[in-house]
C-alpha cells in the first residue's frame, strides 16, 4: 500500500511540474517581491506605484478625441489588482502621450517617468514606431530599459496591438517586425513580456473578426483593451 502511495505521489508531482512551462513559471516569479508587498495590511504596507508610459493607447484613446480613462487596460489592471489584492495601496501613474513615439517618450524619461519612482514600468509604443523605424526604435526602447534596470523597477514590455490597416496573419508585415524587436529586447534584458500582437493575432486566425475589438483603425474599445489588461494581470 505504501508503495502505490507513493508511486502515486510521484507521478502526480511529475505530471505538476510538467503541466507549468517556464514562461508561466518566469511570470509566476518576476514580481514575486512585489505580489508579497501587496498582500501587506496597514500599517506595514506601501503604495505600489505602476506607471504606463507610451502613446494614445495607453494613454485611454478610444474613438479620437475621447478618452475612456477608467477602460482603458491600464486602470482595467487596477481592477483587477484590487479584485486580488483588498489590503494593497496601488497608484496607476499613466506617463502616456496620443501620438508619441519612443525617440520622444525617452527624451521625457527622466523627468516625467522615474520621478514618479515606479515599482513597475509597462512600455508601450510600437504602433507609433512604425514611423521612426526599428533602429530609432530599438535604441530608444534600450535607453528606458536600461535607465529603469539601474533604479531596480520591474519592467514590462508591450508589443503592438492591431492597425486595421494591416495584416496580422501576414508574417513579417510592419507591426510584426516591431513586436519581434520587443521580445528580443525582452529576452535581452530578462524583463516581463506582454505579446498583445499574439492576442489579436490570434483572433483574427481564428475569426476574421478582430475589428469587434477596436473602437477606430488603431485604438482597441473597451474589449480590446480588457484582453490586453488580462494578459498583463497573468503576472499578478
Amino acid at each position: 500500500m505504501k508503495k502505490v502511495l507513493i508511486a502515486s505521489s510521484l507521478f502526480l508531482f511529475t505530471c505538476v511540474s510538467y503541466a507549468q512551462t517556464p514562461e508561466q513559471d518566469s511570470k509566476e516569479n518576476y514580481l514575486h517581491e512585489i505580489k508579497s508587498e501587496l498582500i501587506v495590511k496597514w500599517p506595514e504596507n506601501q503604495t505600489i506605484n505602476l506607471v504606463f508610459h507610451g502613446h494614445s493607447v495607453p494613454a485611454g484613446y478610444f474613438k479620437t478625441p475621447d478618452v475612456n480613462t477608467l477602460h482603458s487596460y491600464p486602470f482595467l489592471v487596477l481592477k483587477g489588482i484590487k479584485e486580488a489584492y483588498p489590503y494593497a495601496v496601488v497608484n496607476v501613474i499613466n506617463t502616456a502621450i496620443g501620438g508619441e513615439d519612443s525617440h520622444s517618450g525617452q527624451k521625457r524619461f527622466n523627468k516625467e517617468v522615474l520621478p514618479h519612482q515606479p515599482h513597475i514600468l509597462f512600455i508601450d509604443y510600437a504602433l507609433n514606431d512604425r514611423r521612426i523605424g526599428l533602429e530609432t526604435s530599438k535604441k530608444a526602447w534600450e535607453k528606458m530599459i536600461v535607465k529603469a534596470l539601474k533604479k531596480n523597477i520591474k519592467v514590462i514590455l508591450l508589443t503592438p496591438s492591431p492597425d486595421l490597416k494591416v495584416d496580422l496573419t501576414e508574417p513579417g508585415n510592419e507591426l510584426d517586425l516591431h513586436r519581434q524587436l520587443i521580445i528580443e529586447l525582452a529576452e535581452k534584458y530578462q524583463v516581463g513580456l506582454v505579446d498583445s500582437y499574439d492576442i489579436f493575432q490570434k483572433i483574427q486566425e481564428s475569426c476574421n473578426c478582430v475589428m469587434e475589438y477596436m473602437s477606430q483603425g488603431n485604438h482597441p474599445n473597451e474589449k480590446g483593451h480588457q484582453l490586453i489588461a488580462e494578459e498583463i494581470l497573468t503576472y499578478f
